[in-house]
């Protein structure tokens, strides 16, 4: 059980990646972040990650202001976050579940996630991919581009967090 390394320390990172993919026969929109966070209690199995908003950046310039203007506002909405603990905490093997509440553009949602956990070199070693609905978060997608952007958007989290 990899769950009995390091068992009573927190763990962070301050560059997390996180990846978005909108695909559709149209246009595939995507975007990296490599500004956000996260910290890991490894006493508890409970983790959070904060990711700003406006730290998601675009292959063209114009989708990233549509992106953080017209969608995400993220002005009045500036940080995405989760909150969540590890199910079955410490008898866990590499593939885990965590189940927590994801927070885009103020709406709250309990969901569970799917990934994979593992200790490496003293750091815990993180990766996540799961699909959120914009509609969930109440992200209003006007008719004109609707076809333009995916119904799931696919989120990718990979993160390597070291001892504090």
């Amino acid at each position: 059980m990899i769950a009995q390394t390091a068992f009573t320390q927190k763990f962070m990172s301050r560059n997390v990646e996180v990846h978005f993919l909108s695909e559709t026969p149209i246009e595939n929109i995507e975007a990296h972040n490599n500004q956000a966070s996260a910290l890991f209690d490894s006493s508890t199995g409970e983790i959070v990650f904060q990711v700003p908003i406006r730290g998601f950046h675009f292959e063209k310039a114009l989708m990233e202001e549509h992106f953080n203007e017209n969608y995400m506002e993220s002005e009045e909405f500036p940080k995405a976050t989760l909150q969540g603990k590890i199910k079955s905490w410490p008898n866990v093997s590499k593939d885990v579940e965590v189940e927590g509440t994801i927070m885009i553009h103020g709406t709250e949602k309990l969901k569970t996630f799917s990934g994979t956990l593992g200790y490496d070199n003293n750091n815990w070693i993180v990766y996540s991919e799961f699909s959120v609905n914009a509609e969930d978060f109440d992200i209003k997608i006007p008719s004109i581009v609707r076809k333009q952007i995916a119904e799931n958007i696919v989120i990718s989290v990979n993160a390597t967090l070291s001892p504090r």
